[in-house]
């Protein structure tokens, strides 16, 4: 099988592991193989005979930024959707992002690849068919060197429509907004919301709701039933237009 050398090396792997085992002087070893002194003594000192990978030690984006890498590595492992429909969900938060510049992206972070599903894992339960317009809406903390973010992202149940935002606090007020950007955003009628961040998205019976005052509003209800104290609820809302 051939060797694979860089364009600049100008000796085999059969000269470098004869130079690492001889006991000639440099200048000997250099005059017999047409090379310098210099790389004689460097595959002298190096353990293994392959070339050294090009390229930067610690390679990152020049297009993205670290906490624009955070969302998109969160998105990717919350979602598991593929590359085409996280660089259509992901476009709107990040313009200059691109097909290859999201797939350099997963690569470096180890998950371009979505995981394969084999006979021996039991079997996920799916969704009942919802009609359109059912989004699952939520809030994750994303961590960066320049501190902790939250992402507030919506995914609807049955189209796999995605949409996320990113802010620095997550309030009632923030979340509000969202909702609101959100049924903008989406292309057909936002009828219900499934959350398990019900403080957020949503307020008790005796308060005002978050989204009284715009055209549609999130008006919220749960599930009945007792329900042990500090507990997560999952919350369900209508959109009422």
């Amino acid at each position: 099988m051939g060797q694979v050398l860089h364009g600049s090396a100008i000796t085999t792997e059969a000269v470098r592991r004869a130079i690492h085992h001889s006991q000639a002087s440099l200048r000997s070893l250099a005059k017999h193989s047409g090379i310098s002194p210099k790389t004689v003594a460097k595959w002298k000192k190096r353990e293994s005979t392959a070339d050294r990978p090009t390229g930067p030690r610690a390679p990152h984006s020049t297009v993205l930024s670290v906490p624009e890498e955070a969302i998109i590595v969160a998105f990717r492992k919350y979602t598991l959707l593929p590359l085409d429909d996280c660089l259509d969900a992901l476009q709107p938060t990040i313009p200059q992002l691109t097909r290859s510049s999201l797939h350099r992206c997963l690569q470096r972070h180890g998950i371009s690849r979505l995981p394969e599903v084999t006979g021996a894992e039991p079997a996920k339960e799916k969704f009942k068919a919802d009609p359109i317009g059912y989004f699952h809406v939520d809030i994750a903390e994303v961590h960066t060197e320049q501190g902790k973010l939250y992402r507030f992202f919506g995914i609807d149940r049955t189209s796999q429509f995605a949409f996320a935002r990113l802010h620095e606090k997550a309030t009632r007020h923030i979340a509000a907004d969202f909702l609101r950007t959100l049924i903008a955003a989406v292309p057909y009628k936002v009828h219900t919301g499934l959350t398990d961040n019900g403080t957020h998205f949503t307020t008790p019976a005796t308060q005002r709701p978050p989204l009284r005052s715009s055209r549609r509003s999130w008006n919220a209800g749960r599930s009945s039933g007792p329900t042990p104290a500090n507990s997560p609820v999952r919350r369900t809302a209508s959109i009422i237009a």
